[in-house]
Order: structure tokens, then C-alpha cells, then sequence
């Protein structure tokens, strides 16, 4: 059984697992095969590309990162989700997919804009709005099942890649803080941080001394410019709609 199954392989659905798996929860996204961002033209509004970047590198990027992370993934569509127990929800989850052997996972995270029929004999309660169903949530993305959290524009946020990054990212820490994951705050420092100070190293931190960060910071620039040496040759993917007409 997996600690953390996410459904679905866009922006929100990586950023929380990034978080996740770096908190040593075993976690798996399960990629419906494109994200909506892949229809993006030119990805204009995200901080830290002061012109823009190619929106299918930076879903390219953001996969690495999360395998790099642990991630693992599964290509397919949910079908159904539905308890393991129906009276006992901390036996996790058990999720059906397209041609795929059923699975397990004791937390579920719903990424996958904007199919959510598969939710439907969960009863995490939904709402209609035009020809699409958002799934309600608090602050932290979860549901009114416990265990069950949504992300992203599933969960009614704005339509924007950064947002639904940090949603993402926010639901992702939430069921770091509900499992039973020793995490206090996913941050790499320099030596003597905490220790200078005569502290323990919280769980989840880290700290490194200059030469490891300079290794880091050396393997990271060697992965950018590997990564923009050439454009990419994949084209945006237009709205369905367009390619019926």
C-alpha cells in the first residue's frame, strides 16, 4: 500500500508530491497523460523566468524534480475510488484504473482537472458550476472524507500555474502534517544553522557545509543549461473543441 496516491501528473498534482515524497512518504501519481498547461503557449506570469519559459519544459522539469524526489508514476485514468473499510477509513483507499491492477494508498490526493467522477462513491461533496464540478475542500485541501484532499483548479483555485503549484504545495505539506511522517520543515541550510545555535536538526531539514553546496549549486546549473540548450520540440496542444472544428 502506498502512503500517498495522487491522480493526476499537472502542476498541482507534482508540487504536492515533490513535498510528499521529501518528507519520506511513498508516493505515486498517477498521470492521465497530459496536463492542461500543455495548451499554454508561452508560460509568461511565473516567477523566476523573467521571459517566459516553454510551459511543457517546465512540466518536464517539474517531473524530474519529483522523480528525483521518489516519485514514482503510473500512466492511466482513475476509474472509482472507494474505501478499503467502509467503516474503518484509516485502512486507506483502494482505487480502480483503466486496464490497470487496482490500488492501494491510505491518503488520496484529486489533481486531475477536471475529472472527478471517480470521487463519486467517496461522497467527498462537489459542486456544479456550468458543465464542470469542483470538489470542496478546506484551507489545507482536504475533503469531507478523511484522508481524501483535493488540488488545484479541482479545488476551485484560480487558473494559474503558480497558483496551482502552491496549492499543490500547501496540500502536499497537509498530509505531511496528517500522516505520521517526523517532519517539522522542508528546508536545506547552511552548516551551523541549527546546530550553531546548540539544536538538534528538525526533521525534514537539512544542513550542508559550502563544499556540498557548491556541488548542489553546480549540478543545478548543469541541469538547466542541459535542459534549455535546445528548444523543444513539442507543440502546444490546442483546445479539443478547436480540432473538431
Amino acid at each position: 500500500m502506498r502512503d500517498v496516491c495522487i491522480v493526476g501528473g499537472g502542476v498541482a498534482g507534482l508540487a504536492a508530491s515533490i513535498f510528499t515524497a521529501r518528507a519520506g512518504l511513498d508516493t505515486l501519481v498517477i498521470d492521465g497523460g497530459e496536463s492542461i498547461l500543455a495548451r499554454n503557449a508561452s508560460l509568461e506570469n511565473y516567477p523566476g523566468f523573467p521571459n517566459g519559459v516553454d510551459a511543457r519544459r517546465y512540466l518536464q522539469l517539474t517531473r524530474e524534480q519529483a522523480r528525483n524526489a521518489g516519485v514514482e508514476f503510473e500512466l492511466g485514468r482513475v476509474t472509482r475510488a472507494e474505501p478499503i473499510e467502509a467503516t474503518d477509513l484509516e485502512e486507506g483507499f483502494a482505487l480502480e484504473t483503466e486496464g490497470g491492477d487496482p490500488l492501494e494508498a491510505r491518503r488520496l490526493i484529486a489533481a486531475s482537472w477536471s475529472s472527478s467522477d471517480y470521487l463519486v462513491p467517496l461522497d467527498v461533496g462537489r459542486t456544479k458550476r456550468g458543465s464542470k464540478r469542483f470538489v470542496n475542500v478546506d484551507t489545507g485541501g482536504r475533503t469531507a472524507v478523511e484522508g481524501v484532499y483535493a488540488a488545484g483548479r479541482l479545488a476551485d483555485e484560480p487558473h494559474q500555474t503558480i497558483i496551482a503549484a502552491g496549492h499543490g504545495a500547501k496540500v502536499g505539506l497537509a498530509v505531511v502534517h496528517d500522516s505520521d511522517a517526523n517532519f517539522y520543515h522542508d528546508w536545506v541550510v547552511p552548516e551551523g544553522y541549527f546546530t550553531g545555535r546548540g539544536r538538534e536538526v528538525p526533521p525534514g531539514c537539512e544542513e550542508i557545509d559550502d563544499e556540498e553546496r557548491r556541488k548542489r549549486d553546480e549540478q543545478a546549473r548543469e541541469s538547466m543549461l542541459e535542459a534549455f540548450a535546445e528548444p523543444l520540440d513539442e507543440e502546444p496542444t490546442m483546445h479539443p473543441s478547436v480540432e473538431q472544428n
